[in-house]
C-alpha cells in the first residue's frame, strides 16, 4: 500500500482509532535522517507481509497539532497505533528498529 498523509487533525484520529493497525512517520523536510528513512519506510509499506498495515506521514511543520498530540520531539519519529492507543515508537534513523517496529502492528 502507498504511504499516506494526513489532512486534518480530525482525520489522524478518526484513521488511529479504526480497526487497522497503523505506522506514522513524523518527519521534517529539513531533517537529514527523515530523508534516509524515507525510502526504507516507503518500501516496508510496499511488503504483502504488512499489507494488513496503514502506513501514513506527517510533516511535523505542516501538522503541528498532530505531532504535539503524539508529543514528537526528534525526527525521525515513527509510531505505532492500534485501535487508538500508541503501542510502540521509535525515535531516530534504525531501518532494522523500523522493521522489528512494523512487525510489531502483525502480533501486539
Amino acid at each position: 500500500m502507498p504511504v499516506k498523509t494526513f489532512s486534518s487533525y480530525d482525520e489522524f484520529n478518526a484513521v488511529i482509532n479504526g480497526d487497522k493497525p497503523v505506522v506514522i512517520d513524523f518527519w521534517a523536510t529539513w531533517c537529514g535522517p527523515c530523508r534516509v528513512m524515507s525510502p526504507i519506510f516507503a518500501k516496508l509499506s510496499d511488503d504483502p507481509t504488512f499489507a494488513s498495515v496503514e502506513f501514513y506521514k506527517v510533516d511535523v511543520d505542516e501538522q503541528e497539532q498532530i505531532s504535539q498530540e503524539v508529543g514528537v520531539r526528534a525526527m525521525p519519529t515513527f509510531v505505532l497505533f492500534k485501535k487508538g492507543e500508541k503501542v510502540s515508537d521509535l525515535v531516530g534513523a534504525r531501518p532494522q528498529d523500523l522493521q522489528t517496529l512494523v512487525a510489531k502492528a502483525l502480533t501486539t
